[in-house]
């Protein structure tokens, strides 16, 4: 089974997430949403959260699936056969961070990643700039999904 894993915090999930889940979706038998753990970022929703956001807005695809990792990705995807790591490109400035971490993955495991560049449509698309825009009370519908955008806003007027 050819199997990739999609990783990301989600926090939350944009429509950019979502177009390279479903571009992988048809590349590979299995996607793995892997919901990363980062003690150091400070996020808005929950693992718990982000990964039932995800669970809801993936069902449409059958072979793909939701987790979370605290750790190196790379020991994530030795433990799960996980032979791809799927990365989605926005600019040429997430080439070259992409590029260096695609590099010490392939030489600690000799797993490969491999880039998607994102659809103009969400080029300039970032979680953080939907939940700053919409901190700010800016339109972001056209951004996520809906049921996602309910939740972000719900979640900020109980941050206000």
């Amino acid at each position: 089974m050819t199997r990739a894993v999609y990783p990301g915090s989600y926090d939350p999930v944009t429509n950019g997430h979502l177009d390279i889940i479903g571009r992988a979706a048809h590349l590979f038998e299995e996607v793995v949403v892997a919901v990363l753990i980062n003690k150091n970022k400070r996020t808005l929703f929950d693992v718990e959260e982000r990964q039932e956001m995800l669970r809801e807005v993936t069902s449409q695809w059958d072979n793909v699936r939701v987790d979370s990792w605290h750790g190196l990705l790379v020991d994530y995807c030795r433990e799960n056969n996980i032979k791809a790591i799927v990365k989605g490109l926005r600019a040429v400035s997430d080439y070259d961070y992409e590029l260096q971490m695609a590099q010490m993955n392939h030489q600690l495991t000799g797993v490969d990643t491999l880039f998607m560049q994102a659809s103009p449509q969400y080029s300039y698309l970032a979680s953080s700039l939907v939940k700053e825009v919409a901190t700010y009370g800016g339109d972001v519908s056209t951004l996520l999904p809906a049921t996602i955008e309910q939740r972000l806003q719900q979640r900020l007027a109980e941050t206000r």
